[in-house]
């Protein structure tokens, strides 16, 4: 009886840990797609077999009716992230065989996100993607009852299987992390848009870093993820010898030297400077910046995971730990005397 149940249960993981193969090969035989090898799609049949796997029948019928187009939702700007998770993403899908319709958000609130949703559906696509930048599109994605599945990037405190991200909180834990063993207790945060789910996450973790030490966390001053932001704030920032500048982008960063350089002060001898990104500017700027990279390559692969996932297996669907940023140590922070 229990070899019963046990077959009855079995998933596309199942099969795909039983064949030595990815779930996307399992896929790939399920759905009589090229690029499998006999012997690879023997295996896998096999698999099939001894666990007495069946697809989902909502699966199988969304399966008939695939156009192998996934509907993209951008923001309408040039941001380093949000750009490079779509392309990233877009080539992922390609790497699947599937094409990616893309459609861009002139404004990022609710009310846009959701027309720009309304518009991929009636393409008839198979999923629609959501690059996120504002904290409000994050309850739509949680109320929306789509006919078929969305998944978004964003970063939030509250998890959920349809949601993917990089860990923008302890990303920004790291880097303050970093300039108080430098000897810094003076850290101020120069952050992104204030509905910017990103920035939130970054600047929680910047409280909550600081908290840790008990040091004072002074008001966080917004930019919109310029260079010209960056360099705005930098002029007006109140400012003395040992500060530190934790920056939430590499792109304000910029700015921001520039802006110290134009009042007479030397990074990392007067102000020690970190950024966020790793932008592929930051190992040559005037000094090489500190920061904090993101590899979204790994994000627009799991976003096309759970794409596959979502269409395959939805009951198989799982919250997804968020992924791990790396500290890139150059020469724009330094040690404290």
């Amino acid at each position: 009886m229990s070899d019963e149940r046990g077959a009855k249960s079995a998933n596309i993981f199942d099969v795909a840990r039983l064949a030595g193969v990815s779930h996307q090969t399992v896929s790939r035989v399920l759905n009589d797609l090229p690029n499998v090898r006999p012997a690879t799609r023997a295996r896998v049949e096999q698999a099939i077999t001894q666990l007495r796997y069946s697809p989902s029948p909502a699966a199988r019928a969304l399966v008939t009716r695939r156009t192998r187009t996934i509907g993209l939702v951008t923001p309408g700007s040039a941001d380093f992230g949000p750009t490079s998770i779509a392309m990233h993403f877009t080539v992922a899908a390609r790497a699947e065989r599937y094409s990616v319709d893309t459609v861009t958000s002139p404004d990022p609130d609710p009310a846009s996100v959701r027309s720009a949703v309304e518009t991929l559906l009636r393409q008839r696509v198979d999923a629609i993607v959501l690059v996120v930048t504002d904290v409000g599109v994050l309850e739509v994605v949680r109320g929306l009852d789509l006919s078929v599945p969305l998944v978004a990037a964003a970063a939030t405190q509250r998890r959920h299987p349809h949601l993917v991200s990089i860990d923008q909180y302890r990303g920004a834990r790291s880097a303050v992390r970093h300039l108080a063993e430098l000897g810094h207790s003076r850290i101020l945060h120069v952050a992104g848009p204030p509905r910017n789910p990103d920035a939130l996450e970054r600047v929680r973790g910047w409280r909550d870093e600081l908290a840790a030490r008990r040091l004072v966390a002074e008001e966080p001053r917004n930019g919109d993820w310029s260079a010209a932001s960056g360099y705005e704030l930098g002029r007006e920032l109140d400012l003395g010898s040992g500060t530190a500048v934790f920056v939430g982008n590499d792109h304000m960063a910029i700015g921001l030297l520039s802006a110290l350089r134009g009042r007479g002060l030397s990074v990392p001898e007067d102000i020690s400077v970190v950024g966020f990104d790793d932008v592929p500017e930051a190992p040559y700027l005037m000094p090489p910046l500190t920061t904090v990279r993101q590899d979204f390559r790994a994000l627009g692969e799991l976003m096309m995971q759970k794409v596959l996932l979502a269409v395959e297996e939805p009951e198989s669907l799982t919250e997804d730990t968020p992924i791990a940023t790396h500290l890139i140590v150059r020469e724009s922070a330094r040690a404290l005397g």
